[in-house]
C-alpha cells in the first residue's frame, strides 16, 4: 500500500483540475473535452502472483475514472518515469490487464460491471536523451516471424515532456505547465529560468519537483505564506549559478551522486577540467576519487 511519502510525491497529478489538463493536452491537443467535475478518484493498488508463488503488490502512480453521470467513459492512468525502464511495456500491460480483470466481476448488487476502456500515459521526464525503441510489446521480443500473423502487439503511451513543442506548452492550464517548462528549459539550455507563471497548488508542485529532480531544495523552499493566494513562481535558488548542475544524472536515477559520475568520468580518460566543470566537485576529491579507482 502506498505510504505518506508515496502520496506526497503524486498528489500534485492527483487535482482533478491537473489531471484534466495533462489529458486534454496530450490525448485531445488541448481540447477541453475532459472536465475536471467528471472525475472520480480510482484505487491505484492492484496484486499478482509472481513466480515465487508469492503475491506481490503493485502501485500506479495516479489513476482515475472519467464519468459521465454513471457512466464511465474511461480509467486513465498516469506513469512518471525519470529514467528509461526497458520493461514498462510489460509494467503497463500488468496494470491495464488488472483494470480489465476487475471488470469480469459483479457489483454489490451482484449485476455485472460495466466495461470501460482502461488508458495509461506515461511521462518521461528525462531531458538528456530520448526513450528509445522500448515501447511496444514487440521491440522487447523476439517473435517468430512464423508467428507474426498471431501476435497482438502492445503499445505504451509515451509523453517526453522535456521534448514538447513550445504550442503544446502553451495549451497548458494548470500547474503541469511550469513542470514541463522546466524540463524543456534544461534539455534546451541546460538551465532554467524562472517565469512568473503563477501557481495554484504549491506545496503540491514543489513536492513534485522534489521527487522528478531529486532535488530536495524545491520542498525546502516552501513556507506557508505561499499559500495565502496564487502567487509568482520564484524560487530563490533556481538561479543560473544555483542551477548548473540541478537533474544532472537524472537519466541514471534519483540517487546518483557526483562522485559516482567523477568516476565513470575518469575511468573514460575525461580531461579533468571537464569533470571539474561537470560534477562541480573538488580538486582534492577528483585526485581522491582518481586514487581510489587506481588502488
Amino acid at each position: 500500500m502506498p505510504n505518506d511519502k508515496d502520496i506526497t510525491e503524486k498528489r500534485l497529478e492527483s487535482y482533478a483540475d491537473v489531471f484534466a489538463d495533462i489529458v486534454n493536452v496530450l490525448l485531445f491537443n488541448g481540447e477541453q473535452l475532459m472536465k475536471p467535475h467528471d472525475l472520480l478518484d480510482s484505487f491505484t493498488h492492484s496484486s499478482y502472483k509472481g513466480s515465487d508463488k508469492k503475491i506481490h503488490d503493485e502501485e500506479r502512480d495516479v489513476a482515475k475514472f472519467w464519468k459521465n453521470g454513471n457512466i464511465h467513459i474511461a480509467f486513465i492512468g498516469l506513469e512518471n518515469q525519470t529514467d528509461v525502464d526497458s520493461d514498462m511495456v510489460f509494467r503497463v500491460i500488468g496494470y491495464d490487464g488488472a483494470i480489465y480483470r476487475d471488470q469480469l466481476n459483479h457489483d454489490q448488487t451482484g449485476k455485472p460491471k460495466l466495461r470501460f476502456p482502461v488508458i495509461t500515459l506515461v511521462l518521461y521526464f528525462g531531458y538528456e536523451h530520448h526513450w528509445g525503441k522500448k515501447i511496444s510489446l514487440s521491440d522487447c521480443l523476439n517473435v517468430p516471424k512464423e508467428l507474426l500473423p498471431y501476435f497482438h502487439d502492445y503499445k505504451i503511451n509515451l509523453f517526453e515532456i522535456a521534448w514538447l513543442p513550445d504550442d503544446t506548452i502553451a495549451k497548458f492550464q494548470s500547474d503541469f505547465k511550469f513542470v514541463a517548462d522546466f524540463f524543456v528549459q534544461m534539455r534546451k539550455n541546460k538551465n532554467y529560468k524562472p517565469s512568473n507563471w503563477q501557481l495554484t497548488h504549491v506545496a503540491a508542485f514543489l513536492d513534485l519537483m522534489t521527487t522528478l529532480t531529486g532535488d530536495r531544495r524545491f520542498a525546502d523552499s516552501y513556507t506557508m505564506n505561499m499559500e495565502k493566494g496564487v502567487i509568482d513562481m520564484e524560487i530563490p535558488f533556481l538561479d543560473e549559478a544555483e542551477n548548473r548542475g540541478i537533474l544532472k544524472g537524472i537519466t541514471q536515477g534519483e540517487n546518483l551522486k557526483a562522485e559516482k559520475i567523477a568516476l565513470n568520468m575518469l575511468a573514460d580518460n575525461e580531461p579533468l577540467d571537464k569533470i571539474l566543470k561537470f560534477t562541480e566537485l573538488s580538486l582534492e576529491k577528483i585526485q581522491q576519487l582518481a586514487k581510489k579507482l587506481h588502488s
